[in-house]
């Protein structure tokens, strides 16, 4: 499976994770996906979930993490996992994570991600 496919797979799993407590394994299972990439960011987005949503916190100026749309959140979990847990190039990170936004978020949700990741990108990884 395409990465970008992978990535939208990984939104919508992410997207049912906030409405039903449900192991990362069960919801690949259910759609009989068979994808370690899928998988793997499933499971690390999990384990490093309070670490990320703090960050979206400190990063989403005057948005708690609540008040931002499931959509936009998802794929700021997502997007900052990879960008700071995997070896992934952060331009295709949040390349990736803004079309997701375009794809599925509201007309503003593209630039309030990349705006996030941008922010994220310079502090976070410059260093």
């Amino acid at each position: 499976m395409k990465r970008r496919n992978a990535r939208q797979w990984l939104l919508r799993f992410l997207f049912q994770r906030d409405f039903r407590a449900v192991d990362p394994r069960e919801l690949v299972e259910e759609h009989h996906l068979e994808d370690p990439f899928v998988l793997e960011m499933l499971e690390g987005v999990k384990a490093h979930q309070t670490e990320v949503d703090e960050l979206i916190s400190q990063r989403a100026q005057g948005w708690t993490l609540d008040r931002l749309a499931t959509v936009d959140r998802n794929i700021l979990r997502l997007a900052l996992y990879e960008l700071l847990y995997t070896q992934t190039p952060g331009e295709v990170v949040i390349n990736e994570a803004v079309e997701l936004a375009k794809r599925f978020g509201t007309e503003r949700s593209a630039d309030f991600v990349n705006g996030i990741l941008d922010r994220v990108w310079k502090h976070e990884c410059a260093t």
